[in-house]
């Protein structure tokens, strides 16, 4: 199937594609330009609604407002066109910023940030009354992450590795252990980005530098690779009335001589396989 172009701003670092269940409405960042937009496929009508600092990642609070991971470790939420402090900042994050997040069952949220000069990146896990623990450091590119179907695992994307990691998860306490490779990107065919897990419990990952969306099975094998005209496929989620479609964002709207005349925009595609909501974050603030 060829993907459907749905909304082209050019964006440097496209990024976090998250279907809001109470808007209908799909949104997503351009993480280096400090833009947010939103889609509503009812209308077809697509829109920019925010620029500022720069939003690595997000989850949407289940009261509907959208919880913004920031530069220097800082945590807000967007509410009514304003910004509310969580976190001011993280200490050791002054240099540095989030990138992808995702909410866990119990409304805890997993987020990763970026490498400095100086260090690698890290995983932390913020609870509802604002605690912040740190549950991995050494991190290359802290990227995709989502749960199998019965809840007691968690996949994890570390980029510049190459590799999506599984982790045993406690959903009572949220606590990860137990970690193994789930599957290495081979080299010359890029790096797994963002991902999601559909109904079925299969494992989609996009393929930043490899043009293309990567189904696999739960066992690892690649069942089906969906190609796009750009190089840069950044993450992927799942969204509409029934969540059989599927949104794909895209980067290096800045360089489309080399990385393609679509880069940096957003896509569609439906092949009739059912995703699940995303679940809400749930952080006091």
């Amino acid at each position: 199937m060829k993907p459907e172009l749905i909304a082209d701003y050019q964006c440097v670092c496209g990024e976090n594609p998250l279907w809001h269940p109470i808007e209908k409405q799909l949104y997503w960042t351009d993480i280096p330009t400090g833009r947010m937009f939103r889609y509503d496929p009812a209308t077809s009508e697509h829109e920019q609604f925010y620029q500022g600092q720069v939003v690595g990642g997000f989850t949407i609070q289940a009261e509907g407002t959208l919880l913004l991971f920031m530069a220097r470790g800082a945590v807000k939420v967007w509410r009514n066109g304003e910004l509310i402090d969580v976190l001011e900042e993280i200490p050791d994050e002054r240099d540095s910023r989030f990138n992808d997040v995702i909410a866990d069952p119990e409304g805890r949220v997993f987020c990763g940030t970026m490498p400095t000069k100086d260090r690698l990146g890290c995983l932390y896990q913020l609870h509802a009354d604002g605690e912040l623990i740190k549950l991995l450091d050494g991190i290359g590119i802290s990227n995709g992450m989502g749960f199998t179907p019965d809840r007691k695992r968690m996949y994890y994307t570390d980029t510049s590795k190459r590799a999506i990691y599984v982790f045993d998860y406690d959903q009572n306490s949220g606590i990860i252990g137990n970690q193994n490779t789930f599957i290495v990107v081979p080299e010359g065919e890029g790096a797994p980005d963002g991902m999601t897990v559909d109904a079925e419990g299969y494992l989609w990952s996009a393929r930043w530098g490899g043009s293309c969306l990567v189904r696999y099975s739960p066992d690892g094998s690649e069942e089906r690779r969906i190609h796009f005209p750009v190089k840069k496929i950044s993450s992927v989620t799942f969204g509409g009335k029934d969540y059989t479609d599927i949104y794909v964002t895209t980067a290096g709207g800045n360089n489309r001589r080399e990385e393609g005349a679509r880069a940096g925009a957003l896509f569609r595609i439906n092949l009739g396989i059912k995703g699940v909501p995303e679940f809400f974050s749930r952080i006091s603030c």
